[in-house]
């Protein structure tokens, strides 16, 4: 089992931006949660990163936690065994202290700005900033029109599905795979995605890695999260922990499905969100569907598709843009930052973990 995983907290989505911080950042469930603070390159990543994987090379277990702007960039790094995280609590995800110092606080990177050096370069801070707003604004628009016609064709194709051959194929899978009592923890959420500006990222290895047996549900139009559902509340029944990934579109929804301790996932398939590894099952959704139904609407949900992939496209256009824009930002502000001074915080935030292990 590897000792690194990979997940989202945020995700862009039809609906905006999704997010997920507010479940994770329950200061009841850590010893220390530490809240970055500090605009465009102030050395967040940096940070988390150098103490993640400080961490594993002392072996212990690190979560990565991404950023859906920039696949490359980290939101938060989670240590488990010390209940430790560092999260990046700047918008779109504030997150404000709730115990401060006694389990939550601040750590402010914007000290190691040239106040004097950025307030010459002002506007070009404001411009830029202006400009990556303005495109996530239309990234949101297109991919809000995407999502309506993928979610009319979803609800075209669920008309004709069989919901009893569905309901029988899960109670099926229940029966065989839901045995024994867990140790009735708390389930995580997490997104195991997002649409990003290097388009659609997922991230299937975390998947493989901590739940070799994968049952892989083929599904082009949003039929698995029923079944879904039923599996999690059984899990849940016998006392199991889930890892939840909601669908980003419908994040009521569940997506994927990861359930560790019997080191189980059930991972949704289609275009876009392909799994490629290996599966336990394959279970073609889409094939409880009558055939004669996918006739009657054949050209409706090509259609559908059509215009749904080329506003995709025009969403993912835009984040790259939103992307440049951020890129140019940091570059202003990049010249004008102590670096020195927050490798010397990290390396002190560092020591303060290992006085812990």
């Amino acid at each position: 089992m590897s000792n690194t995983t990979h997940f989202f907290l945020g995700a862009n989505s039809g609906q905006g931006f999704q997010n997920l911080f507010q479940r994770f950042c329950q200061p009841e469930s850590f010893h220390d949660l530490l809240v970055l603070k500090g605009g465009p390159g102030a050395g967040k990543s940096t940070l988390m990163r150098t103490v993640g994987k400080a961490m594993e090379e002392r072996g212990e277990a690190v979560e990565y936690l991404y950023c859906s702007g920039d696949p490359q960039s980290l939101d938060g790094v989670h240590i488990p065994r010390l209940r430790a995280a560092i999260v990046d609590g700047t918008a779109p995800h504030v997150i404000e202290p709730r115990y401060p110092a006694a389990v939550d606080r601040y750590v402010n990177l914007g000290q190691f700005y040239d106040i004097d050096a950025a307030k010459k370069n002002r506007a070009d801070v404001i411009r830029y900033t202006k400009a990556g707003s303005a495109a996530y604004q239309r990234a949101y628009r297109a991919l809000g029109a995407a999502r309506q016609m993928s979610d009319s064709a979803a609800a075209l194709v669920l008309d004709g599905l069989d919901a009893g051959k569905l309901l029988r194929r899960t109670d099926g899978i229940i029966g065989r795979e839901i045995r024994g009592k867990g140790r009735g923890e708390e389930d995580d959420f997490r997104f195991l995605g997002s649409l990003t500006c290097q388009g659609p990222v997922w991230r299937f290895d975390t998947v493989q890695s901590i739940c070799p047996k994968v049952y892989q549900l083929q599904d082009a139009y949003g039929l698995a999260a029923p079944m879904l559902q039923r599996i999690h509340a059984a899990a849940s029944a016998h006392g199991f922990r889930a890892i939840v990934c909601p669908d980003p579109e419908h994040v009521d929804r569940i997506q994927h499905l990861l359930l560790p301790e019997l080191e189980l996932a059930f991972v949704t398939s289609r275009e876009g969100m392909e799994y490629t590894g290996p599966s336990y099952r394959r279970v073609r959704l889409d094939a409880m569907v009558d055939t004669a139904h996918y006739k009657r609407y054949k050209a409706r949900l090509r259609f559908s598709a059509r215009v749904a992939h080329a506003l995709t496209e025009e969403g993912l256009d835009a984040l790259r843009e939103a992307k440049a824009a951020h890129d140019r930002l940091e570059s202003v502000y990049h010249p004008h930052v102590n670096f020195d001074g927050v490798s010397q915080l990290a390396q002190e935030e560092l020591a303060r973990l290992e006085r812990r292990l």
